[in-house]
Parts: structure tokens; C-alpha cells; sequence
């Protein structure tokens, strides 16, 4: 590549950074300009041909509706609940069990999160993690950070092993047993690098967030927190160990979630003083509600969770019987893409059916469940805008090997450019091409996908253990969630946060910055 072709390449990343962290533009304004420099530095630098970039154009507006149709489904389950009051007992719940904001921060957007990462993938947990946090006294700056520092760890496996199965698998085109062996070692550095995450969580809830900043009252929290962050990765590992990368992050959350009630209940490793993000007003204990009100108030999201989980495993019958109800669109304008939405598969469809239930199980009037559709639709107005340029740049960014200077694909260049001159550093390097994948395709699945083969290939070069490398690009994906564009424009919609992307961004770089070294440091010791 000369030069040109190098500027060309890094537009995409370089003018979302800019745009949205530098010039701290809103989404609405910063993805749209994003989206018309990319274009204009592929056709004219990169040499991508028309017909090409109109496909990915349009291949990435249906997958923007398809991210939006998951805001829409975890917005409307809220606000149905909302509407019940039957959110107003999770508070209450939440509340009882302990006052204190950091117990509540590692139940909810730690364990619970990770449950629903392993459950569905795809963003939903800080679509649903953040609201609750919300509900439960946190601002919404916090609440958005927070969660998608949080969705961090379990993504290795998240939606039922996808980035493993689908990423790493198709992306190395290997044996499963392979696949295994790379997933093992990926949750053994995890182990070390993630346990520690619920306490970064509790010091950034206390330093940044609080009235007055607090480190001493965040690093309390370390005997819990540490608790709960082995209490994840533990049982995820032995989960991965034993029956492979379908079920660690869904069964190692629900462990930790069963850890932590009982160490909450018994007070082991807590705190002897509660603390409060305003620390003139320290929280009050709650009533728990009756056990059949809590039941009834968590039954939609109990349902969800279910039905995610059954739709997700091939074995059984619902996963076909969802898929059928889908809009496909083969050889768009000719090309060679395709792209299909399915409304009752994706996350999105299935939290609809779970605030329908609540006509029955909750007695809401159809006028209540009508209102909380048009309140949900109102407040992802930001996020159309947002989405509907981010994701057809990050389309004409992957697809981009189609060209008349017969070049890779961008982000594949850019890799390549990489492991050519930092072949000696990589194993500071493939963590942070990980989280570049992530950053920008918005998934670890993809990420994992586009860049496995490429890291197999730097490891040879570098004289690296392979599984060493490609376990790094694991845990770099992971970390990119953290920054993902398409992750922060979702959890910023649905707290109301539309415009402020770039400053929810300034605030997950560190963490994500931690995660990509400390593994690269824990693999240092292991080569």
C-alpha cells in the first residue's frame, strides 16, 4: 500500500475517533460525516467499485434495522414493566437486598449482564443492564459506562458460544477440538485479566461518578469483588473445560449470580458501612417484596432469557421454527451479498413476545402496552440517524476487497501492514487488532471472523505459540466491546444519552486499554 491507500484504510477508524472523542460531535452528526469520507476515500483512493459499495451500502441498512429492532424489543419489555409497576418491585428488590450502589453494580451489570451476553450477545445486555441500573438511582452516564465495561468478559461465549463457533471456527476454517483448546486458553488468561473487572467497576463508580470521589470506597469492595469476578470466571472456565464454548458464560454468570445472593444474605466480604453516590444521603434498607410479587415481576424477563436460550441451541426445534419468518435479500444490486432479517429470531422479537405476556401475567391494558411501544420507538429517534451511517460504513469497510488496485480488504491491509513491521511486539499487538475488529465490524463474532487467520499467520512469523496469539484475539475482541461504535450509539439511546457517544467512549478507552495489556502481559509469562 502507498501512503494514500494507508490514509484511505484508517478513515474509517481515524475520523469516528476524531469526530466523535476529539470534536466530541454527536453520533447523528459524526457517523454520517464518517460514512461520506469513507465512501469518497474508497471509490477514489481504494478503488472499490460501485456496484460494490452500493450493496454494502444497502446491505448495512438492514442491519442497522436489525440493531434497532433488538432496541426497540429490550425498550419495549421496559417500558411495559414500567407501565405494570412490576419495575418499580426489581427496584425494590434490588434495593432489599442491598442498598449499597457497588453490590447492585455487580449483580446487575457484572453477573446479570454476563447471563445475558451468554443468553443472546448482540448488544442486549446494555440495552437492558443500563436502564436497570437507572432504575435503581444511578445517572445515566454512569449506568451506560458502567454496563458496557461490564459486557466485557463473558462476550468470548456470548449468544451461546457465536464468537467461537461461528468467529474462530469459520475465520480458521480447523477441528473443534482445536477450537477448544483455543477457547481453554483464552478463559485461563481471563482468569487472571476479567476477575478483577467488578472491582474496576466499583472504583469507577466511586471516582468518577459520585458526588464526591471516593478510590477507598471503591477499592472496599475488593474482597466481593474479587469474589464475584472468580465466581464468573471460574466456573466458566471449568464450563469450557468440560463441555465446550456453548455454556461457559451462561452457567458461570448464573453460578456467580448464586454466589453473590448468598454472600449478600450471609454479609461475608462486604463492607461494614453501606455507601451512597451522594454520600450526604446514605440509602435507606428496603422492604423485600413478597416472593410471588418478585417472581411476577421478573417472569417477562425470565421468559426472554428462556426462550433465547432454547432458540439458540440447533439441537431443538424452536431455533428453526423462529427462523422461518424471514426477509432475504440475495445477490443485492447484482453483487455477490446477501443479507436476511428475521424478526422473531433476533433478540429484539423474542423481548416483544416476552411484554406481550404481560396483557396476561400483569393485567396491563392494551393502552398501557400501546404506550410503552410509542415511548420506545420516540427515544431511538437519536439512534436512526446514528446507526443507519455507522453501520453501512463499517459494511463498505469489510467489503472493500473489491477494487481496481487489487488490494485486500481494508481492514485487512491494515493488519497485515501491522504484523509485517510489529512481528517481534505482537503479543502486545493481537489484543489491540482484536479490539480493532470490534471497534469497528461492532462484534467480537466478527471481529474473530476477519482476523483469526491473519493472527495464526503473525504468530508463525513472530515465532509465537498459535493458540497463544489466536486466544489473544479472543480477549482483544472482548475488550473492543467496550468501544464498539454500534454498542455505544445502542446503550446511549436507550438511557436517553443520544449526542454524548464520544464521552461514554472517553470513558470505556481505559478499561479497554487494561484489558488488551494485562492479557498481552499474562501471555508474556506463558510463551
Amino acid at each position: 500500500m502507498d501512503s494514500l491507500q494507508i490514509i484511505a484504510a484508517l478513515t474509517p477508524i481515524g475520523s469516528t475517533f476524531l469526530l466523535l472523542v476529539v470534536f466530541r460531535l454527536p453520533a447523528s452528526k459524526a457517523m454520517p460525516l464518517s460514512l461520506l469520507l469513507c465512501a469518497l476515500t474508497s471509490y477514489f483512493i481504494w478503488g472499490m467499485l460501485p456496484l460494490q459499495m452500493a450493496a454494502s451500502v444497502a446491505e448495512g441498512l438492514v442491519l442497522a434495522l436489525s440493531i434497532l429492532w433488538i432496541l426497540v424489543g429490550a425498550l419495549f419489555l421496559l417500558n411495559s414493566l414500567k407501565e405494570s409497576g412490576a419495575l418499580d418491585v426489581i427496584r425494590q428488590g434490588f434495593t432489599a437486598l442491598s442498598p449499597d450502589p457497588r453490590v447492585q453494580l455487580v449483580l446487575i451489570a457484572w453477573l446479570f449482564g454476563s447471563f445475558l451476553e451468554g443468553a443472546a450477545g448482540f448488544g442486549t445486555p446494555a440495552a437492558i443492564c443500563a436502564p436497570l441500573l437507572m432504575a435503581v438511582g444511578f445517572p445515566p452516564l454512569a449506568a451506560v459506562v458502567l454496563a458496557l465495561v461490564a459486557d466485557s468478559s463473558a462476550v468470548s461465549f456470548g449468544a451461546i458460544g457465536t464468537p467461537v463457533l461461528v468467529g474462530l471456527k469459520q475465520g480458521l476454517n480447523t477441528t473443534d477440538e482445536h477450537i477448544q483448546n483455543i477457547a481453554i486458553q483464552a478463559i485461563s488468561i481471563d482468569i487472571l485479566v476479567a476477575s478483577i473487572l467488578p472491582l474496576i467497576l466499583c472504583v469507577m463508580l466511586t471516582t468518577w461518578f459520585a458526588k464526591r470521589p471516593n478510590f477507598k470506597a471503591g477499592l472496599a469492595m475488593l474482597p466481593f469483588a474479587l469474589a464475584c469476578g472468580l465466581g464468573f470466571t471460574l466456573p466458566a472456565y471449568m464450563v469450557a473445560w468440560l463441555l465446550g464454548p456453548e455454556f461457559p458464560s451462561l452457567l458461570g454468570a448464573m453460578l456467580g449470580l448464586v454466589l453473590a445472593t448468598l454472600l449478600i444474605r450471609k454479609g461475608w466480604l462486604l463492607p461494614k458501612q453501606h455507601w451512597a453516590l451522594d454520600d450526604q444521603q446514605l440509602p435507606a434498607e428496603a422492604r423485600m417484596p413478597a416472593a410471588r410479587q418478585l417472581l411476577l415481576a421478573w417472569l417477562p424477563y425470565v421468559a426472554a432469557t428462556l426462550l433465547l436460550v432454547i432458540s439458540r441451541i440447533p439441537a431443538l426445534p424452536v431455533k428453526s421454527l423462529l427462523q422461518q419468518a424471514q426477509l432475504s435479500w440475495s445477490g443485492i444490486f447484482g453483487s455477490e451479498l446477501s443479507v436476511s432479517f428475521q424478526p422473531l429470531y433476533l433478540p429484539g422479537g423474542i423481548m416483544m413476545l416476552a411484554a406481550l405476556l404481560t396483557l396476561f401475567t400483569h393485567k396491563i391494558k392494551p393502552a398501557q402496552l400501546a404506550n410503552a411501544w410509542y415511548a420506545s420507538l420516540f427515544s431511538l429517534r437519536g439512534a436512526l440517524i446514528s446507526l443507519c451511517a455507522a453501520v453501512p460504513m463499517v459494511r463498505l469497510f469489510l467489503h472493500s476487497e473489491l477494487n481496481d488496485n487489487s488490494l485486500n480488504s481494508m481492514p485487512m491491509a491494515l493488519a497485515e501492514l501491522a504484523s509485517n513491521h510489529l512481528a517481534q511486539a505482537w503479543l502486545m499487538v493481537a489484543p489491540l487488532i482484536g479490539a480493532l475488529g470490534s471497534f469497528i465490524a461492532g462484534s467480537a463474532t466478527f471481529s474473530n471472523l476477519m482476523f483469526s487467520s491473519l493472527q495464526q499467520s503473525a504468530a508463525q512469523l513472530a515465532g509465537q505459540p498459535e493458540n497463544l496469539i489466536l486466544a489473544l484475539q479472543m480477549l482483544g475482541a472482548n475488550a473492543g466491546n467496550m468501544i464498539c461504535v454500534l454498542n455505544v450509539v445502542a446503550a446511549a439511546s436507550v438511557v436517553g444519552l443520544n449526542g454524548q457517544e464520544g464521552k461514554i467512549i472517553r470513558f470505556t478507552f481505559w478499561p479497554m486499554l487494561y484489558y488488551c495489556l494485562a492479557a498481552a502481559l499474562v501471555a508474556f509469562f506463558l510463551a
